[in-house]
């Protein structure tokens, strides 16, 4: 049995047939035209892109050095290459990721920075090469204007009101701002305004989506986030913003047929993370996250290896996650929604997956969620859920599960209307990690090799 700690450090040129226990396209790289434009001492990095997409596309070089930019927006049939030994560094200045765009933050839709790489209806994109993507420092302007999260009102507002620019007081959305030092919630320190921060690398809207080969350091928020994307390839990528707050690795945020390989994710938060919207806003979007594989890679430090979850309102489903290792994190295996979220997650299959120290433990379903966010809806019997948006979480499979140095093996809370239902573990191997924990679930069955 190959595990991913090996496999990662050895991605192949060309991508190996794509097999999954569901239809799934065999995804190919977006091909590109010819044309070629070198950045040079200088050159503004956007205005070559939009020059080169003008002509009908082509690849647009960062070569060795350290340069410097604001956010870059991608267009159809344009690759962006980071050779080895170039640093692409991007500011911390608001200014820089203005005009806002349309852009989605934890599940909702809205409009703000987007992304420091954005696209929006782009097609045949690519970020490519052995070079580094850093993010600004944390003292940056952003993250003085960060807020604390999207308040469940603003899914009430319009959607051309919902503007996240820094701009707008506090009390327009009832939420402080969170200070930069601790990224809590502090009544006592109100900003100018309300951010939402871009994450690193995040298109939206777009089809034949390629990330291969480069490292992501630091980011001041979620790394990798597709979103309303299909025909998504992240191969050779490296994360790595490990004891950084809110810093997930890979978010599959309603997105479809998404193929992700040799590729190593550590994080200050969860690391392959799959979402679809939050409430009433993801579950009119109806637009789920499906056919996703995980392939040959590894997770280290953060707080889910993988996370279902928590906006769930669209649905995940067809999910295969096999050669796969997961290093340290605080849980191994995470599901996680809470009752006014809605949808879930089902049809998802996990093979071949080596745990090695999960902090609290190695599989957690969690459908209840806590008081602090939801308050009475967190008690096990409410009933004053929209029934629309009573999660589920079922069919979902393992074989070939290992893990090493943990106490507590599996913990599943689900919710008396809606128990975690149909769960197989096979082949598992957890001669330290014995302790099972189960509240409102269905058919649940563990077999020891």
């Amino acid at each position: 049995m190959l595990f991913a700690s090996l496999a990662s450090a050895q991605c192949p040129a060309e991508i190996e047939p794509i097999k999954a226990p569901f239809d799934m396209p065999q995804l190919q790289r977006p091909v590109f035209p010819a044309r070629k434009v070198v950045i040079k001492k200088g050159q503004n990095i956007q205005a070559a892109i939009d020059k080169l997409a003008k002509k009908g596309g082509g690849t647009v070089i960062v070569p060795k050095g350290k340069w410097h930019t604001g956010r870059i927006i991608l267009k159809s049939n344009i690759c962006l290459q980071v050779d080895e030994g170039a640093e692409l560094c991007f500011s911390g200045d608001v200014k820089d990721y203005l005009p806002v765009v349309p852009c989605r933050n934890e599940g909702v839709d809205i409009y703000g920075p987007g992304a420091m790489i954005y696209a929006d209806g782009a097609e045949n994109i690519a970020v490519v090469g052995k070079g580094k993507l850093v993010a600004p420092s944390r003292d940056c302007e952003l993250l003085k204007l960060t807020m604390a999260g999207i308040p469940e009102a603003v899914q009430a507002m319009p959607l051309k009101e919902r503007v996240f620019d820094g701009t707008i007081p506090t009390d327009r959305y009832g939420f402080e701002t969170r200070t930069p030092k601790t990224m809590q919630t502090s009544a006592g320190e109100r900003h100018l305004g309300t951010l939402c921060l871009p994450v690193f690398f995040g298109p939206m809207n777009s089809r034949n989506v390629l990330l291969e080969g480069v490292t992501l350091e630091g980011s001041i928020f979620w790394n990798i986030v597709p979103v309303y994307c299909e025909n998504i390839i992240i191969r050779g990528v490296t994360v790595s913003s490990a004891g950084i707050a809110r810093t997930d690795g890979i978010d599959i945020d309603s997105s479809r047929n998404a193929l992700i390989e040799y590729t190593t994710l550590d994080c200050g938060d969860d690391c392959f993370t799959l979402k679809a919207g939050r409430g009433m806003d993801g579950l009119l979007k109806a637009r789920p996250t499906e056919n996703v594989v995980i392939r040959h890679c590894t997770a280290k430090r953060g707080a889910g290896g993988l996370t279902v979850g928590s906006e769930t309102a669209a649905g995940i489903r067809n999910v295969y996650m096999y050669d796969v290792t997961i290093e340290n994190p605080k849980y191994g295996i995470y599901f996680k929604t809470r009752r006014p979220r809605g949808g879930g997650g089902e049809n998802l299959w996990f093979e071949n997956v080596r745990m090695v120290h999960p902090k609290t433990r190695a599989v957690y379903w969690d459908m209840l969620g806590s008081a602090t966010y939801v308050g009475k809806l967190a008690e096990r019997f409410n009933k004053d859920n929209n029934p629309k948006l009573t999660p589920y979480f079922r069919n979902i499979h393992f074989d070939g599960f290992t893990v090493e140095h943990c106490t507590d093996f599996v913990k599943a809370i689900g919710l008396p209307e809606s128990p975690v239902e149909n769960v197989t573990f096979k082949n598992v191997s957890s001669p330290e990690c014995t302790r099972v924990t189960l509240q409102d679930v269905g058919k649940f069955v563990i077999e020891a090799k």
